[in-house]
């Protein structure tokens, strides 16, 4: 026999699973406890993901067309190239705010569903409530550091292999530098482009442009490798405790309909829990039992694999 949290062998000897302390004998999921499907959202939150980080990766390499632009303008000593370099990169800037915005949303809300789970999963033991779910990506300072304790109860209590912890560290610290370096990089890239000359008329003024393209690149390429390490991270993160949590669901055994369809009858290979299925033998009729009050089936969309 298994274990219902983390699938190791149990032993009659041992009450409790050696590996993650559950009681033996207990499911997967617990009755009644509400859960929410994870795969699906994960998904989608994970090419949101992805498609942020290259978005990003595009206007951290804008320098090298900005500059271009900067030599063309200086040649032809023509200021209306220079407006085309600013406007063009407020238009690669855009995708990558609307891409975050998508996947900041999907995110917070992968995370509360799968951070629900937990509660309904017996042996699961989380550091944090579900509102830190939620709040921890939103509440300034605690989310330096909330987000990367939720994401590791998550990990800890789901997939239950210790050796993966390593992630969450890489990723959260993948994320810091992104965050505080994007912030750096841009504030000094403001500083900068406001000491320059507003309407450059010579080859002097036109090549403080050029100069400002070229160096800006250098330090852009910092956020961009750690946003890149941390999306690669957070994908993988994200789908391994989402294949974790809907395998767990799926293990969950619903009480309507049971074994038997019927009191005192176990169904046998090949033949219909139910009566009256083309090609299927009926089964024999039930045993008289006491009368007791009607069982109604859940309805679609019940608390298991919801």
């Amino acid at each position: 026999m298994n274990c219902q949290t983390c699938g190791d062998p149990t032993s009659p000897a041992h009450e409790e699973c050696l590996r993650c302390g559950t009681r033996v004998g207990q499911p997967a999921v617990s009755p009644g406890m509400p859960t929410y499907g994870v795969r699906g959202l994960g998904t989608a939150g994970c090419v949101a993901v992805g498609a942020t980080v290259l978005c990003y990766l595009l206007t951290a390499l804008f320098p090298l067309l900005g500059a271009r632009l900067a030599r063309s303008a200086a040649e032809q000593l023509d200021r209306d190239v220079l407006l085309g370099a600013v406007l063009a990169e407020v238009l690669f800037s855009l995708p990558y705010l609307l891409a975050i915005l998508t996947a900041g949303t999907l995110v917070v809300i992968w995370t509360w569903r799968a951070r629900k789970n937990l509660d309904a999963f017996p042996g699961a033991v989380p550091n944090l409530g579900p509102a830190w779910a939620i709040a921890g990506w939103l509440v300034p300072f605690a989310n330096l550091v909330v987000p990367a304790r939720v994401l590791g109860d998550l990990l800890r209590n789901s997939v239950w292999q210790r050796r993966q912890s390593w992630l969450v560290g890489v990723w959260w610290a993948s994320w810091l530098v992104f965050l505080i370096g994007d912030r750096f990089v841009a504030r000094a890239e403001q500083q900068r482009y406001d000491r320059l000359t507003e309407l450059p008329r010579n080859d002097a003024e036109f090549g403080t442009y050029v100069r400002y393209y070229e160096e800006a690149l250098a330090p852009r390429l910092v956020p961009a490798v750690a946003c890149l390490v941390a999306g690669i991270a957070f994908v993988v993160l994200v789908r391994r405790i989402s294949a974790a949590q809907q395998d767990r669901l799926a293990r969950a055994v619903p009480v309507w309909p049971g074994q038997s369809a019927w009191p005192g009858h176990p169904v046998r290979p090949g033949q219909s829990a139910w009566p009256g299925q083309p090609g299927r033998p009926a089964p024999a009729a039930p045993m008289p039992v006491a009368p007791t009050s009607p069982q109604v089936p859940p309805a679609p969309g019940g608390t298991i694999g919801a």
